[in-house]
Order: structure tokens, then C-alpha cells, then sequence
């Protein structure tokens, strides 16, 4: 039986929302009997997008985590629900609208906080991945219709191809879903760019009192004597080495222009954050 899964690039997403937006057009004031209930207007995030703020100023980025129901295998929700909730076929997870009608302990079930309680419905609610679409010739999802970007895919096929899909293209499960439980079908592309950490600077050189800056500087990132990775500085002088664990220990860097080296460290990295600026003299 093929089955459904999100496959999400979390190197594409810029939140701009439309996601969001697009499940709010489809879902709010709007019934789809056998498969939800109005969505109400305020409160709900079935997709939901979180933030994480990296580095410190003026060094800093922001990376986005595109977070729908994963619609797990073994769901938790579905266990605790007694019929409330049913898991089809083909994958999806779909709210039964009689029987979970007045169990809010529900929300509690979803160890990924993908439940949402209705209060003029008394009910609960997530994500449907839009079924009601699909079953009515749909290819994809509103979110992933809406993406501009390409953020959201979707999969279709036999939990033999997913798992080949998964190696291939080196996709990653949910952060901290393995301590959570529940299987999700929801993988991640550049899952670092939310979870990793990064170790930047700059180079510069000085000519006559003036300050340059230092193209194509040679940096070397070492542990524990160990070259981690190495790189050229940009046309603004800048390095920045990114993917590394937070908390990951001390670093070494090692720079090099027109014959000079400059060494740096030890730098622990606990969180991203710049290495300062390294300054040559002509």
C-alpha cells in the first residue's frame, strides 16, 4: 500500500507563511464532513512554524522548522484516542468528529504538540493532509501548494522506497522525535540549518593604515589537532563554518594570507558565535 509522508527542506523555508495561510483558506468556516471541522479562525496552527534565533549581532541568522501533524506510524494520539482518531491506509491520521467530540485529555496525547482543542466544537484538531483533497484527485496539500519556495513535498509510495528515499537524500527524522515516540512520516532535508550551530569571523589587512578586506584568506577549523574543515574567505573578508553540534567541544582556527599564519583558540562552542576579526599587516 503506498502511503503519504511530508518531506520538508528546512534550507528553503523564509517563512513567509503561506503555508499557514493556505491551510487557515481551506479549513476555517469550512465543513469537510468524514474528514474535520471548521477550523476556527484564531488560536490553531495546524502548520506551524517554529524559529530559532543563531549567533550573536551583528553575526546572526534565523532558521525556520515547518512543523504539520506527522501523522505517525504507531501514533500515540490514535492509541489514547478509543476511535477518536484513526489512522488510514494510506498513512493519514484523521480526527473522528462523534468520537473524540468532548475529549479534550486528547491534546495531551500528541507528544509533538499537533493537537489542537476547539472550543466551540469541543473537539479536537490537527492536521488532515488535507484528505478531503487528495481523495477528490488532489496531487498535494494547500501548504505545499502554497510554498513558494519548495520548503514543502510530499512522498507517496511503499515504506521500502521511503526508507531508500531517506538514505539517499540523507533526510532526518524530527528533532528530538526518537525521545518522543510515535514513528513520525514527516522527514527533514538540511535539518541542521535548525538544530546545528556556526563558528564565523573575519580577516582583514592592513596596507598604509588602511584596513582591507582579507579575499580569499585561507581558514583552517581544527579538533584537537584535526582539520575539520577549511575554507576561502568571501569578497568581504568573512568565514563561516556551519553544521557543527552545539556544545561539540574546543576548536582551533588557523589562518593564512600571502604567507603569513595566524592561529586562534581554544574556542569552545556551546552555541553559534563569531570568532572575532583577524587583522594582517602588509
Amino acid at each position: 500500500m503506498n502511503k503519504y509522508a511530508f518531506i520538508i527542506d528546512v534550507g528553503k523555508c523564509e517563512n513567509c507563511n503561506n503555508c499557514f495561510l493556505a491551510c487557515k483558506d481551506e479549513h476555517c468556516d469550512n465543513d469537510w464532513p468524514g474528514y474535520s471541522r471548521p477550523q476556527p479562525l484564531h488560536g490553531h496552527r495546524w502548520m506551524n512554524i517554529l524559529k530559532k534565533e543563531r549567533g550573536v549581532f551583528p553575526l546572526i541568522d534565523v532558521a525556520y522548522l515547518p512543523k504539520p501533524c506527522f501523522h505517525c506510524d504507531d501514533a500515540p494520539c490514535v492509541s489514547a484516542g478509543r476511535g477518536g482518531l484513526r489512522k488510514r491506509e494510506d498513512g493519514i491520521v484523521i480526527v473522528d468528529s462523534a468520537k473524540a467530540c468532548g475529549n479534550r485529555d486528547l491534546v495531551s496525547a500528541c507528544p509533538h504538540g499537533a493537537l489542537w482543542w476547539n472550543e466551540e466544537e469541543k473537539m479536537v484538531q490537527k492536521c488532515t493532509f488535507c484528505a478531503h483533497l487528495l481523495d477528490d484527485g488532489w496531487q498535494v496539500p494547500r501548504c505545499v501548494q502554497a510554498c513558494p519556495t519548495g520548503a514543502l513535498s510530499i512522498f507517496r509510495g511503499s515504506d521500502e522506497t521511503l526508507r531508500e528515499k531517506i538514505v539517499e537524500q540523507e533526510l532526518q527524522p524530527p528533532p528530538d522525535s526518537q525521545n518522543r515516540g510515535g514513528s513520525p512520516r514527516c522527514f527533514y532535508r538540511n535539518l541542521q540549518r535548525y538544530t546545528s550551530c556556526f563558528l564565523a569571523g573575519s580577516v582583514g589587512v592592513e596596507q598604509d593604515g588602511v584596513e582591507e578586506c582579507g579575499v580569499g584568506a585561507r581558514v583552517v577549523l581544527k579538533k584537537e589537532n584535526e582539520v575539520v574543515a577549511e575554507q576561502l574567505c568571501d569578497e568581504f573578508g568573512d568565514f563561516r563554518f556551519d553544521g557543527l553540534a552545539p556544545g561539540s567541544g574546543e576548536y582551533l582556527l588557523e589562518i593564512s594570507y600571502n604567507g603569513k599564519v595566524m592561529k586562534s583558540g581554544p574556542i569552545r562552542l556551546s552555541a553559534s558565535r563569531s570568532a572575532g576579526t583577524f587583522v594582517f599587516s602588509s
